[in-house]
């Protein structure tokens, strides 16, 4: 029995957030979607909170469900309360701007954490995803303060401007930015633009889990990248509807042994999609690739000012090896997804995927009226997109979907697919058919990045 989970996502009260990102949007969608577990998102705004509190009941220590849910018992979502908030400080001559996930125990220790930065002058009510002047160190000693079960990761880590290791204003390790409270810094979210091949490089994470989520602003980018919980032995019950906690969330993330469950693998964006893998200028239509970035350096030949370095880049720096590709292991699984482990099987594997509505884009030759159509047959009278796209077999995809959609699978599912990387906000192009006919016979394996 697995939980895919999305604990990353944002509200309508968030900017350029859908203004239908409600509890009752983002069930529906985690229904057609296949997730099992979903973030309660921006808790910190009061509006936003006062929904939530009148609109959930906990059903489990820490987990809670919508009180009037349409959907059956079986296929009803659970919420945990996590949140983002965005630091902005000075803190070694330099200017950081970090964002962290806050995974909250209980209602009781949210508004407590709202009260406490409220009182330190944050203003809570301007964003879902609020902007405060508190560092990532003091930050974090608030929550653990208030409840020992809160939990902060920082959030999408490589992001250039945003991200713990980004290159604008982040850090260069853990210890920079929380110095012996690093400790208490038990997980990363790796954001769209990485995967874990290139956070298996950086050794201060060699002990750290990592999660993946979708920083989802509406319903259909729910599940884009998710975390996979398993149980360590099989429950005696084997219905869907499966209880667990907080706790055991919170345990499994730290990798505490005693725990229940474990995080079993990742879901993720192939990373070069992306939009900010590669190093550039959106401004000046201007992109490089690490061997530019070695030859050419990091100043725009357009503009003369420094290059937005992208993650890969930026991973290259900070790296205290690499990856060779005989460290790898590729393990197909009875429906012929791929699933990506280290050699000596000490870190948790990951699948890469393509969101089902984009795979019907493609072959509906990017038609958004067609592919929406399909989508919806699909999850309404077949099964959930994440069943498509990782379980069902090729014979009941064809059987109900047709041929191509059944080939599109499989190309993905061997990760077999072309990307057009991304850089500097813009998101790279990925595609599915194209140049494969001609690469049958090409390494089936690509690139680690």
């Amino acid at each position: 029995m697995q939980i895919i989970a999305d604990l990353h996502a944002h509200s309508r009260f968030s900017r350029a957030t859908s203004q239908k990102m409600n509890l009752y949007e983002m069930e529906a969608w985690a229904v057609k979607k296949g997730i099992g577990l979903l973030s309660t998102t921006d808790w910190l705004h009061g509006i936003w909170f006062k929904e939530i509190t009148s609109q959930v009941e906990e059903v489990d220590k820490g987990i809670f469900q919508i009180k009037d849910s349409v959907f059956p018992k079986e296929k009803r979502v659970k919420f945990l309360l996590s949140t983002e908030i965005s630091s902005i400080y000075s803190q070694g001559e330099s200017v950081r701007k970090i964002h962290s996930l806050i995974f909250s125990p209980s209602i009781n220790a949210s508004e407590k954490l709202y009260k406490e930065l409220l009182k330190r002058g944050c203003k809570l009510m301007s964003d879902g995803r609020p902007i405060v002047g508190i560092s990532c160190l003091e930050l974090l000693k608030i929550v653990l303060n208030i409840d020992k079960d809160f939990l902060l990761i920082p959030a999408h880590a490589w992001t250039p401007w945003f991200g713990i290791y980004g290159s604008k204003s982040g850090f260069n390790s853990l210890n920079e930015c929380f110095g012996e409270m690093e400790k208490y810094i038990y997980a990363i979210e790796t954001g769209l633009s990485s995967d874990p091949i290139m956070n298996w490089q950086i050794k201060e994470l060699e002990k750290r889990s990592l999660i993946s989520c979708s920083d989802a602003h509406s319903g259909m980018k729910l599940g884009r990248e998710a975390t996979v919980f398993h149980w360590k032995t099989n429950p005696k019950n084997q219905n869907t509807n499966i209880k667990f906690n907080y706790q055991e969330i919170l345990s499994a993330i730290r990798q505490d042994d005693k725990g229940k469950l474990k995080i079993a693998y990742t879901i993720e964006f192939f990373p070069e999609e992306g939009k900010y893998h590669w190093s550039g200028h959106r401004n000046c239509n201007v992109k490089y690739s690490p061997s530019d970035i070695k030859e050419k350096g990091i100043t725009c030949p357009v503009c003369g000012n420094k290059l937005v370095v992208g993650v890969e880049n930026r991973v290259i720096d900070l790296a205290n090896k690499e990856i060779d590709m005989n460290e790898l292991v590729y393990e197909k699984n009875t429906s012929g997804m791929i699933f990506v482990c280290d050699k000596n099987k000490k870190r948790r594997p990951f699948i890469s995927i393509i969101p089902l509505y984009e795979i019907l884009l493609e072959i509906n030759n990017n038609s958004p009226t067609k592919a929406l159509s399909a989508y919806e047959n699909l999850t309404s009278n077949f099964t959930s997109e994440f069943d498509i796209l990782i379980k069902q077999s090729y014979d009941n995809i064809r059987s109900f979907a047709g041929p191509d959609l059944e080939k599109a699978i499989k190309i993905i599912r061997e990760r077999k697919v072309y990307v057009d990387p991304g850089y500097d906000g813009v998101f790279g192009k990925v595609k599915i058919f194209k140049d494969h006919e001609n690469n049958e016979n090409k390494e089936d394996q690509p690139g680690l990045f």
